[in-house]
């Protein structure tokens, strides 16, 4: 017999359940969404040391670019004053927003299912609607489209909600141009430093710079578990050459410390006015958002422990001895502020292990914003914001971890774009900072309306969280908004495309899965069952209505509703016959794929009837259920429900680990639906072999919907005609191309004579 394969769709449901949960549990179980990675002894110090390779080289690279940031490097050396707030500037930017805000509040925010980052905070705000996965399987209940999002007990208005989607979906797009210009500025920066030692290779620093970003796009596909143990030690080294040169440093100047003192920062902007430093500052936080946004690859307690008591220390040590020798040294290192300040010879042993491990540590930093757009992507892809697009797992552990092939291949072409256009590590950071402001300010925003609306605290603690954060990101922001002219533009840019097209195809999307909610049909007002076996459908040309059912099985439903749906069946089937076109049953089977989840049968299943007036033998309608696990048993991939009013209908979930690829076996599907008809008596045989024989040709029947404009373009005046003019070039001419590019289903990798595709026109 013949197994027929198709590529897993996106629209996807996850259950929380135990890898040897029993075949008679899988029933009992209950839905709900996956759960946050969690770690104990020494697999939380194990999964904590991992994060150094994924998460923390993005802010731990800063040092090679942060003062020369601020000063220069074509300029004279500042004052020993001015050295000394800046540093202070840089001391408390880090204590109050990576350590304070990130890694012990932030952190604390993330989804039910352990996700972070700007989308992760708006699905807290407005959480997806909670599929009922056993409902699949009920093709005769209610076919009304009631889906709704979890309620929250403050009841946040939905009149907020578009414009904090685009709030959100602005940081998110920004945060992915983050994931371009982070690999851009970190690796040109640590090249940069061969012309220190070599100032012949000034030119070489563009070529560099790319010799090393191209092979580490190439090996991706590894994943980020694997390079993250690879990364990981890498980083560790690196952070304690930045302490350990640090430490020898502020022995030229141990003055430095009074760069604790918060006052000193203050009268450095009270002294020299000049705002446009703060920009400079803003690189040495450059990462806040990856450690939120890494926060599904993780946990929250290994990133707090990792940045607290390693990474955080060590960038402390290495800014304070970069101050001390800048106010010892002056003119002989602003040229190039992090590699002149390193212990010994500008041609010594120990120059050349930094520039190496600077090199490898930037690659580790780049890796930081790929993964946490890796993370971002899944999670906007699965709340339909995002075309479906290919998503490959590379953890048996961690479901979070994924790998994305065309984003990484976009990324790579970026990155790639900007290094070579803009040249220079000076003119990259004028653009890095607008993107990490705009996102830090984003951040702050949601979280303080998610104190109210999700953790329901009072005003006041929003208060007092936003005040103080609000006010230190606003000045970072206004900083970052004046290199719009020097650079920012890009991201900028970048951004708005980004917000753009993730509205609009979340207003598409929606419109979309409204009609296939409100076209789905109750089987039993469909298709009667006679009780000389023969199956009939309503004549061509007789009106159908598309009135909500209730199913004898809703216990929603209350007397009076059960008492009309009763009394209307009986109607319906006391009709004349001549009224109904009998339906042939034809020794095949057939299985409906539903994208979407619900009650009642498909219109895939409407047309199909609609366009061949005959039914297959036995008729599966197949919805996906991806499990927070990495594999399931055989056993206990398929439930099975039989509907009793009409012969040879079944409704199938189908469970399926999130590191499997789809493959749907009929034979174990069948060997289910036999146990449900377990021969009691002649009959029963006979139904089996039928089904045995008919599952010998099996088609896949998916939806391929032509999407119309439902609005009349003649209609509402001349205020209106504009608008229902962009809105069907939207619809007709955009959304209809892109979703034929991206189905819910990629190429059916099974022969093509398996497979149907039912044209639907659904006017949105």
């Amino acid at each position: 017999m013949r197994r027929s394969y198709l590529l897993l769709p996106f629209t996807v449901f996850n259950r929380r359940m135990d890898s040897s949960v029993t075949a008679d549990s899988v029933e009992k179980a209950t839905f709900q969404p996956r759960k946050p990675h969690t770690a104990r002894g020494w697999g939380l110090l194990a999964l904590s040391f991992s994060t150094l390779g994924v998460i923390y080289s993005d802010i731990g690279t800063s040092p090679l670019y942060v003062l020369n940031g601020i000063w220069a490097p074509s300029g004279p050396a500042p004052p020993a004053e001015d050295v000394l707030g800046g540093i202070s500037a840089i001391v408390w930017s880090m204590t109050l927003l990576p350590l304070l805000k990130y890694v012990f509040i932030c952190l604390r925010f993330g989804t039910g299912e352990g996700e972070g980052g700007s989308f992760a905070l708006f699905q807290g705000l407005y959480p997806p609607p909670r599929e009922d996965i056993d409902g699949d399987r009920v093709l005769t209940g209610d076919s009304a489209y009631r889906s709704k999002s979890v309620s929250n007990a403050g009841q946040l208005s939905g009149r907020f909600r578009w414009p904090l989607l685009a709030w959100c979906l602005f940081a998110t797009g920004l945060t992915m141009a983050d994931g371009i210009l982070t690999p851009a500025v970190s690796v040109t920066s640590a090249a940069s430093g061969i012309a220190v030692a070599k100032p012949s290779t000034i030119n070489d620093v563009t070529g560099i710079a790319l010799a090393f970003l191209i092979p580490f796009f190439l090996a991706q596909p590894f994943g980020t578990g694997r390079l993250g143990v690879a990364f990981a030690p890498i980083t560790f080294i690196w952070l304690s050459l930045l302490g350990v040169t640090g430490i020898v440093n502020i022995t030229a100047h141990p003055g430095i410390f009074r760069a604790f003192d918060p006052s000193r920062a203050v009268l450095w902007f009270v002294r020299t006015k000049n705002y446009d430093a703060l920009s400079g500052v803003l690189l040495a936080v450059t990462g806040c958002e990856a450690v939120f946004a890494n926060l599904g690859q993780f946990n929250m307690l290994s990133i707090q422990l990792s940045f607290s008591l390693f990474v955080y220390p060590n960038l402390i040590l290495a800014y304070l001895g970069q101050g001390a020798r800048l106010i010892r040294d002056g003119d002989a290192v602003i040229n190039n502020v992090f590699y002149a300040t390193i212990p010994g010879s500008s041609n010594g042993p120990l120059f050349w292990i930094v520039w190496i491990f600077g090199i490898l540590a930037t690659l580790t930093a780049s890796q930081a914003m790929i993964t946490a757009t890796f993370s971002l992507v899944q999670q906007i892809v699965n709340m339909k914001s995002l075309p479906p697009i290919r998503i490959k797992h590379t953890s048996e552990k961690i479901q979070g971890q994924v790998f994305i092939p065309i984003v990484n291949w976009i990324l790579m072409i970026a990155v790639i774009i900007f290094v070579v256009a803009f040249k220079n590590s000076t003119n990259l950071t004028n653009a890095y900072g607008f993107a990490v402001a705009t996102v830090m300010f984003s951040t702050t925003t949601i979280i303080a309306i998610q104190i109210v609306y999700v953790k329901h605290l009072p005003v006041i603690i929003a208060a007092a969280f936003f005040l103080p954060f609000g006010f230190f990101d606003g000045l970072f922001w206004g900083a970052a908004l004046k290199k719009i002219p020097q650079g920012a533009w890009a991201p900028l840019m970048l951004g708005t495309i980004m917000m753009l097209f993730m509205l609009f195809w979340t207003w598409a999307k929606r419109l979309e899965d409204k009609f296939d909610g409100k076209n789905r049909r109750n089987l039993r007002h469909f298709i009667f069952a006679g009780e000389k076996g023969q199956v009939t459908m309503p004549a061509p040309g007789r009106p159908q209505s598309l009135t909500p059912e209730v199913d004898e099985f809703d216990e929603s439903a209350s007397v009076q509703e059960r008492y009309y749906y009763s009394v209307r069946d009986k109607i319906a089937s006391d009709e004349r016959d001549e009224d109904r076109r009998e339906l042939v049953r034809i020794p095949t089977c057939a299985v409906f794929h539903k994208f979407a989840s619900g009650k009642g049968v498909p219109h895939s299943f409407v047309g199909f009837i609609r366009q061949w007036p005959a039914l297959p033998e036995v008729v599966i309608f197949l919805s996906v259920c991806v499990l927070p696990v990495p594999k399931v048993a055989a056993d206990e991939r398929y439930d099975v429900d039989k509907v009793r009013s009409v012969k040879g209908f079944y409704g199938v979930t189908y469970y399926i680990g999130f590191r499997e690829e789809f493959e749907v076996n009929v034979d174990e599907i069948v060997a289910k639906i036999c146990l449900l008809e377990t021969p009691t008596d002649l009959t029963s045989s006979e139904i089996i072999a039928e089904i045995r024989k008919a599952v010998i040709q099996t088609t896949h029947i998916v939806p391929h919907y032509h999407v119309m404009s439902k609005v009349d373009l003649r209609e509402g005046g001349l205020i209106r005609v504009p608008f229902n003019w962009m809105r069907t070039f939207l619809i007709e001419s955009i959304y209809r191309r892109l979703i034929i590019s991206f189905p819910e289903t990629a190429k059916w990798n099974g022969p093509a004579d398996e497979i149907i595709r039912v044209g639907i026109t659904a006017k949105i």
